[in-house]
C-alpha cells in the first residue's frame, strides 16, 4: 500500500510538472507571438525596469524606465526603425542600477500613440520627442542621450535644435547620412516602391534574411520564433511602410548630415564595421565635421550593435558619460 502511494505521489508530481511544460510547448508552437510578449515582460520585471505612460494633448507616450535622477545624468534612449523600447533591455543589463534610464517608444510606434496626420519625419519625430521631455521634465536637468539607427538620427537633430538640453550623447550606428543603402533606397524608387523592403519582413524567410542584414553575427533562431517575430509585426506593416517613406525621403534622407554643423554637445559615436544597412564610413564623415567627437568602432558587428555587443556598448556609454562628466567638473574647478 505505501508503495502504491508513492507511485499515486510521483503521477501527481509529473502530471503538476507536465502542465507548465506542456503549456510552454503549446506556447512556442501554436502562440509564438504570445511568447515574445511574456519574454519581454519577464526581462523587463528582472531587469527592474518598470513601464509609465506620459500624456500630452491627447498623446500618449510608453516608456520603460529604471533608477530616480542622481548625481549621473539621466540617460534617454532611442531606439530603431520598427523596433520598440524593449530594444534596449540587453544594454540596460549591463548598466548600473543606480542610473536613471528611460526608454521611450518612438512616435506611432508599440505602446506610444500612432495617428494618420502625425509627421514621422525626422523633425517631425523630434517635435515629438521634446514634448515627451518636456512632459516628463525630463530636461529640468541636462541629460545623456542615446540614440540607433533612426533613433539615432532624431537624437543628433534633436541635439542639434535643443542643445541646452543635453549634456552628451551617443549615437549607434546613426542614418540620415549618404551610404551605400541608399543604392537599394534608389532601386525602390526606379520600381515605383513594388520591391520588398529588406527591413519590413512578412515571411519567415524575410525576417531571416533581414537578422542577416542587420547583424554580422550569425543568431540561430527557430522557425517558431521567426514565425512569432512576423506575427507580432504584421499588424503594423503599413505603418512601418509609411515611416520608412517619411525617413527615406528629401526631407529626412540627409537629415543628420544636414545638421551636424550645429551640434555643439560632446559626442561619442558607436558603429560596428560590418555593418550592411548603414556603412561605418558615416563614422568618418561625422568625426570631419565634429572633430572632437569619440569614435568607436567595433570589430564583426554589424548594424545591430545593441544586440551584437550588449556589454561593450553599455560600458562604453558608461565611460563616456564618466569622462564627460569629469571634464565638466574639472572645467568648474578650473573657473
Amino acid at each position: 500500500m505505501p508503495d502504491l502511494d508513492v507511485v499515486n505521489l510521483c503521477i501527481i508530481a509529473g502530471g503538476t510538472l507536465a502542465i507548465p511544460i506542456l503549456a510552454f510547448l503549446a506556447s512556442f508552437l501554436l502562440w509564438p507571438s504570445a511568447l515574445i510578449k511574456v519574454y519581454y515582460w519577464y526581462w523587463r520585471r528582472t531587469l527592474g525596469l518598470q513601464v509609465g505612460y506620459a500624456d500630452c494633448g491627447g498623446y500618449r507616450f510608453c516608456y520603460s524606465y529604471r533608477g530616480k535622477p542622481g548625481m549621473r545624468p539621466s540617460i534617454l534612449m532611442l531606439h530603431g526603425f520598427s523596433a520598440h523600447k524593449d530594444t534596449w533591455l540587453t544594454v540596460v543589463k549591463y548598466l548600473p542600477k543606480h542610473l536613471h534610464i528611460m526608454c521611450v517608444d518612438m512616435p506611432g510606434h508599440e505602446g506610444t500613440t500612432r495617428t494618420n496626420i502625425d509627421d514621422y519625419s525626422i523633425q517631425g519625430q523630434v517635435k515629438r520627442i521634446h514634448q515627451f521631455v518636456e512632459t516628463i521634465r525630463l530636461n529640468r536637468k541636462q541629460f545623456h542621450l542615446v540614440g540607433t539607427g533612426m533613433g539615432g538620427n532624431v537624437a543628433g537633430v534633436y541635439a542639434a535644435c535643443y542643445p541646452s538640453e543635453i549634456c552628451s550623447m551617443t549615437l549607434i550606428c546613426p542614418d540620415g547620412q549618404s551610404t551605400k543603402f541608399d543604392n537599394h533606397v534608389q532601386d525602390l524608387e526606379h520600381s515605383n516602391y513594388t520591391l520588398n523592403i529588406p527591413l519590413i519582413p512578412t515571411t519567415p524567410e524575410e525576417m531571416e534574411d533581414m537578422f542577416k542584414l542587420c547583424s554580422h553575427v550569425r543568431f540561430k533562431i527557430p522557425q517558431q520564433i521567426l514565425q512569432g517575430l512576423v506575427d507580432v509585426r504584421e499588424p503594423h506593416n503599413t505603418f512601418y511602410q509609411e515611416v520608412f517613406m517619411e525617413i527615406v525621403g528629401e526631407k529626412s534622407r540627409y537629415a543628420l548630415q544636414d545638421h551636424l554643423h550645429l551640434i555643439t554637445t560632446p559626442l561619442q559615436v558607436i558603429w560596428g564595421k560590418q555593418d550592411q544597412v548603414v556603412d561605418v564610413s558615416g563614422a568618418a564623415v561625422i568625426a570631419e565635421t565634429l572633430s572632437e567627437c569619440r569614435v568607436d568602432l567595433l570589430e564583426n558587428c554589424g548594424h545591430s550593435v545593441v544586440m551584437e555587443r550588449p556589454s561593450r556598448t553599455a560600458r562604453l556609454i558608461l565611460e563616456f558619460i564618466i569622462l564627460q562628466q569629469n571634464a565638466r567638473s574639472g572645467t568648474k574647478k578650473a573657473t
